[in-house]
């Protein structure tokens, strides 16, 4: 059932989307290529059995690390892009990966969060905890550029950092407190947790983010988040907004 959105500061007004939009919003995905694929399924069957003039898909970041399957969720978004309206928006793991590529003294710091899941799922073998010099990670660094195809590299490079619409801010982690949306910084886009979590006012736009898994969708006035922390818990989030209603897949 579709539920309306209400905001603490114009209870007269419900945030919206424009006439004949439809949003789908994903959360963090890191691997799970079977659960992208599963909600891909679920996204084209609610298309066919609600038509609407224009359908976006946004996907909110973290689509590698972590889980086993990185390239495959990569190859899955890209070839999405190709046959849908998509946005795709960039994570903090996004952005690790890439600095890895040029950074490889970085590896140490991208394997706390899962990185070398994503290794891994390009057929590079990793020597794990034992050799952390600074050739292993050259290594590993070079391989990883040898075996992601062009494609992944510039799908990594290009990803955008937020998306507005209508009444609607979409971005991975959340934004900073009494700064203005279009004047965010990149690192708040992709990092921010407590500062922005705790704050209770309202953002300008009703931000829909991931970053921090919860165990189910988390609604709040100014606020929802949509990570339901796919990789360990299987279960893979999407948000449906449409004129002003919301519902889940």
């Amino acid at each position: 059932m579709a539920r309306k959105l209400l905001t603490s500061k114009s209870p007269a007004r419900r945030p919206r989307l424009p006439a004949g939009m439809r949003v789908y919003a994903v959360g963090d995905i890191h691997g799970r290529a079977d659960l992208l694929s599963a909600l891909f399924r679920r996204i084209d069957d609610d298309l066919k059995s609600q038509p609407i003039p224009t359908a976006t898909q946004v996907f909110l970041g973290d689509y590698i690390d972590r889980g086993p399957d990185s390239r495959s969720v990569i190859d899955m978004l890209i070839a999405r892009q190709d046959q849908s309206e998509v946005v795709l928006l960039k994570g903090n793991h996004e952005s690790c990966a890439l600095q890895f590529l040029s950074e490889p003294a970085l590896l140490s710091g991208w394997k706390k969060i899962g990185g070398l899941s994503t290794v891994h799922s390009y057929g590079i073998a990793s020597r794990g905890k034992d050799a952390p010099h600074t050739r292993h990670e050259t290594a590993i660094a070079h391989a990883l550029q040898q075996a992601m195809p062009e494609r992944h590299r510039l799908f990594l490079r290009n990803l955008n950092l937020s998306f507005s619409c209508g009444d609607f801010f979409f971005v991975h982690a959340g934004v900073r407190p009494g700064v203005q949306l279009q004047q965010q910084s990149a690192h708040d886009l992709l990092w921010i947790r407590d500062d922005f979590l705790l704050h209770e006012e309202h953002f300008g736009k009703i931000v829909v983010h991931g970053h921090t898994p919860v165990s189910d969708p988390d609604i709040r006035p100014n606020r929802i988040n949509i990570d339901t922390g796919a990789y360990a818990t299987g279960r893979l989030t999407c948000l449906v907004l449409e004129s002003d209603q919301m519902r889940f897949l």
